[in-house]
């Protein structure tokens, strides 16, 4: 075969790379700058949109990968673990706590206290800036207003007492359940908590997979009341059950589970990053949250008028939430118990 021939068939397939290079630089570049790779447990149906308004007023596009996992972050917790070494996440926004501690206290977090960070109160942030809360829920009772129309927090923690079978929990191992759990074992000891764990569970308590179930339950009747998170009451009441929600306290005091966002240690895009952080850390993004039907509540300073009013009678609940910041060690130690009660 003559060598110019041979020349002439090459070059489809070198017309073909040129496009796949052409498109793939496109695709990774913006107005000069590289996707900025965030990894988010946050529910897509709320997270997409304020990420793509942050590309369209910043003109930085986002890369994100939504952790579709039923135990919510710890896919996204465990993968960022994995890749410590060769990081491709550059910023982490998680829909709770306590994974955003243990990834802190991994080394995978890198600080930052920017405007973002001063904005939002102490006990929500972590002092050197490794992680910053936002935009946060509850832990509440939910109740069948049909079954418990006289409901009052008092009365609902008696049915512990009286009649736990009539009553609906997540298994504690994993979400706001086990950040609950955890701060029991902080505040009770662990021999209290054990005790009264396996107590409700011997006299029947409803155990399912999940915030979301325990909802489904009591809006439908089956259990007259159940542990759960503001964001699950919030959906039950759009879709017109019967219910509502009372705050769930311990030793007087609530429980806000905040989101979280950190920068990964070892990003090579970290003025982005920075300007990620600020963003979702603004009065802008927690008013965003504020009117999702996730209902979330700001947790830094926001114009009162301009929170649906519903959010607005929860704002002085979680300014008088538990400080959750060392909590991790209790974690631990109840998680371990926990996979001893559950999984062995």
């Amino acid at each position: 075969m003559p060598a110019s021939r041979h020349h002439w068939l090459w070059l489809p397939a070198i017309a073909a790379a040129f496009v796949l290079l052409v498109w793939s630089t496109g695709r990774r570049s913006v107005n000069g700058h590289a996707p900025l790779v965030v990894y988010c447990s946050h529910d897509a149906v709320y997270a997409e949109s304020i990420l793509r308004q942050f590309e369209q007023e910043l003109g930085i596009p986002v890369e994100v990968r939504f952790d579709t996992e039923a135990t919510k972050s710890l896919g996204l917790i465990n993968l960022l673990l994995q890749e410590r070494e060769r990081p491709r996440c550059d910023v982490f926004w998680n829909n709770e706590l306590l994974g955003m501690l243990h990834l802190q206290s991994e080394g995978v977090l890198e600080p930052y206290r920017g405007a973002g960070w001063k904005r939002i109160p102490q006990q929500y942030r972590d002092p050197e800036g490794n992680w910053t809360g936002f935009g946060a829920r509850l832990r509440v009772w939910i109740v069948n207003t049909g079954l418990l129309p006289e409901a009052t927090e008092a009365s609902l923690d008696q049915l512990w007492t009286d009649n736990p079978r009539t009553l609906a929990v997540a298994k504690p191992l994993y979400g706001t359940t086990l950040t609950q759990y955890s701060l029991l074992w902080k505040l009770w000891g662990p021999d209290q908590l054990k005790a009264w764990h396996r107590d409700v569970r011997q006299r029947g308590v409803r155990e399912v997979n999940g915030n979301g179930l325990v909802k489904d339950m009591v809006a439908a009747g089956t259990c007259s009341a159940g542990w759960t998170d503001t964001d699950d009451t919030f959906a039950a009441l759009e879709a017109g059950a019967p219910v509502r929600m009372l705050p769930l306290k311990v030793e007087g005091r609530t429980i806000v589970i905040p989101n979280t966002v950190a920068i990964i240690r070892g990003t090579s895009r970290r003025g982005d990053a920075e300007l990620l952080v600020d963003y979702l850390l603004s009065a802008q993004t927690e008013l965003a949250l504020a009117r999702s039907t996730a209902r979330q509540i700001p947790l830094g300073k926001v114009p009162d008028a301009e929170v649906p009013a519903e959010v607005r009678e929860l704002l002085p609940r979680a300014a008088e939430g538990h400080d959750l910041r060392d909590l991790l060690p209790n974690r631990d130690a109840c998680l371990a118990w926990l996979k001893s009660e559950y999984l062995e």
